[in-house]
């Protein structure tokens, strides 16, 4: 062995080592004695340097192990879960090197400190972590940024619940009952009900919104964060009330913001208050619906109203910022001028038309067309329509204008006798029908009117709906026309021959006549002497025999002869007689009978009455 193979020992382990190796090569069988010898000369040629040596190595190592001792009890004692403060040292593709203080750097992952891919530190940046572990399979100590901002974030919590402070978070989507809210990665719930001070509808519209809330339940071990942004609200308003309303009085004109609209009206922000800014004090124009002239957030100016200062009640007006048109507005339109407008609403009643803005007239119904027949408006106009009227009045006091349609056109009354005579035949429509008569529209504007004693001759109608229905093409007769009044007579019985004269004219009592028994009745049996035509043959009439009811000598529709006992031409009566069509006694006519059917005769009048009121058997 050479000396450069017997080294200075370096402390105890080294001598150890050498004390071992000899051991060895002193038991091998392989070791001759010259090897013995050679090894034994060196070892007591250098014994002496290597003791010299290694007590200095002693010393050294000794110095070494305080040090490190001193070192170690200098470190802080951290322990997993220590929230502590470092300072980034480099940024690698491990992640952000930090140091802590601790005796070797720490690690967070790059995407703890990433905002949109970007990293949002630099070297020398100082940041708070968490420690989670001390030791790892790389030999750094893992720390969290998450975890630091989390837990930071859930002792700030817990301060701003015990001390009533405001807490700012990021709305990240909506929940059941309200919205999630996240403060440095703690989960938070804002209930819909403490949103606002109002009700808020679309809570949709504060998704990806920083907001400011206080928080009213905490409970860390269930992770429960309950907020209210209301609160923060009311104070906030509550301070800007008192200012504003020790700003304001009736007159003033302000400043606002419109915070709602509704169909009534939109809520102006004053400042802390709001105030109410009806439809009517808008704008001096028609107006349907707020949103045609503001949206929410719009700043304006307005005009104090009225100012209920113990309520903290303002009514604004904006219209009232400008002049009012109604101040000249008779002589900007007098009386019968024509001019163009446009229909602004449509009504039951009429329709209103803005001559400009802020000015609307009315024309009712009843002046849009000569016709009588429009039922509604909006058959004849539409919103948005362009359309002549005539100045019918002015009422400026109440701001009404009446306006007219058809004054811009012909009246058809003014030329009607150069259209029609008397006894000319028109057709037309019915129209109408009432208790009197029928309404016939001879043309538009035209209507005319055929009683109910003129609308047949055969026999006499209650009701016209008995013979005609609306909307049903007749053919009639003028028998009078009423320029001055727009009143026209028509009749229809006219156009028909009358049934009674031609029966008169060609039959005399004693005749004998074939009938159709038509109806019944307790005192007896009417006859269909013609179409329109009937005669009465009494229950004594109908047979020798004495007859308790008619029926039980006669059917309907059973046609038989008869002998004609008495004709009354003034109330056009007609007798007949079933039983004195065999006997050649002469026919005597009297007029001994009572009204009651009891002489066997009957008028057309009481046909008629019985018709609606009598017995019909069969």
């Amino acid at each position: 062995m050479s000396v450069e193979e017997t080294k200075p020992n370096e402390g105890e382990a080294t001598n150890n080592q050498s004390t071992t190796v000899s051991n060895e090569d002193t038991t091998s069988k392989n070791t001759n004695n010259e090897a013995a010898t050679t090894t034994a000369a060196v070892r007591t040629a250098t014994e002496p340097a290597v003791e010299t040596i290694a007590d200095e190595e002693e010393n050294i190592g000794e110095d070494f192990g305080s040090i490190l001792e001193k070192f170690e009890q200098e470190q802080p004692d951290f322990q997993e879960g220590d929230l502590v403060r470092g300072t980034v040292v480099d940024i690698t593709e491990r992640g952000v090197v930090i140091d802590f203080g601790y005796k070797s750097e720490g690690v967070v992952a790059q995407e703890e400190f990433m905002d949109n891919g970007t990293i949002t530190v630099n070297k020398g940046d100082e940041v708070e972590v968490l420690v989670k572990h001390l030791e790892t399979n790389e030999g750094l100590p893992a720390l969290s940024r998450a975890d630091a901002v989390r837990l930071k974030a859930w002792s700030d919590l817990e301060t701003a619940h015990k001390e009533g402070t405001i807490v700012k978070g990021r709305v990240m989507e909506r929940i059941k009952g309200g919205l999630r809210v996240d403060i440095d990665g703690v989960a938070a719930f804002l209930p819909g009900s403490q949103l606002d001070i109002r009700p808020i509808r679309n809570l949709d519209s504060f998704l990806n919104q920083e907001v400011e809330a206080k928080v009213i339940k905490f409970n860390r071990k269930r992770s429960n964060v309950v907020l209210s942004r209301k609160i923060v609200l009311e104070e906030q308003n509550e301070t800007l009330k008192q200012e504003t309303l020790s700003q304001i009085e009736e007159g003033y004109i302000v400043e606002g913001t419109i915070k709602n609209l509704t169909e009534y009206g939109a809520f102006v922000d004053l400042g802390g208050i709001d105030g109410l800014l009806h439809v009517t004090d808008m704008s001096w124009a028609r107006l349907q619906n707020p949103a045609e002239i503001f949206k929410v957030n719009d700043t304006i100016q307005v005009k104090v109203m009225k100012f209920d200062r113990d309520k903290g009640r303002v009514s604004l007006g904006y219209k009232q910022l400008h002049p009012d048109p109604w101040g000249s507005v008779d002589e900007r339109f007098p009386v019968g001028q024509r001019l163009r407008g446009k229909v602004s609403s449509v009504a039951d009643y009429g329709a209103f038309i803005e001559l400009e803005e802020g000015i609307e007239g009315l024309v009712h119904i009843t002046e849009m067309s000569w016709s009588k027949r429009l039922k509604h408006p909006k058959n004849m106009v539409n919103v948005g329509d362009d359309v002549d009227v005539e100045v019918l009045g002015i009422d400026r006091k109440n701001r009404r204008i009446s306006l007219g349609m058809k004054q811009i056109m012909p009246n058809p009354w003014d030329s009607i006798d150069e259209r029609y005579q008397i006894g000319n035949r028109v057709q037309g429509k019915v129209r109408n029908l009432t208790d009197f008569g029928a309404f016939v529209e001879v043309e538009d504007g035209i209507d005319g009117l055929v009683h109910v004693s003129d609308i047949t001759w055969s026999k006499k109608i209650k009701h016209p709906n008995e013979v005609l229905k609306k909307a049903q093409e007749v053919e009639a007769v003028i028998t009078a026309i009423d320029k001055d009044n727009r009143r026209l007579s028509l009749s229809i019985k006219d156009l028909e021959p009358n049934t009674w004269e031609q029966f008169v004219t060609t039959h005399k009592v004693g005749d004998i006549i074939k009938g159709k028994i038509s109806r019944f009745a307790n005192f007896g049996a009417f006859v269909e002497l013609a179409e329109g035509l009937e005669g009465l043959c009494h229950i004594s009439e109908l047979s020798e025999d004495r007859v308790n009811k008619p029926e039980e000598v006669v059917q309907i529709g059973q046609e038989m002869d008869f002998r004609i006992l008495r004709i009354e031409h003034d109330t056009k009566k007609i007798g007949l007689s079933a039983r004195a069509v065999h006997s050649e006694e002469p026919i005597v006519d009297t007029k001994s009978y009572s009204t009651e059917a009891k002489s066997g005769m009957a008028s057309l009048a009481e046909l008629a009455d019985f018709f609606g009121t009598g017995e019909n058997k069969e």
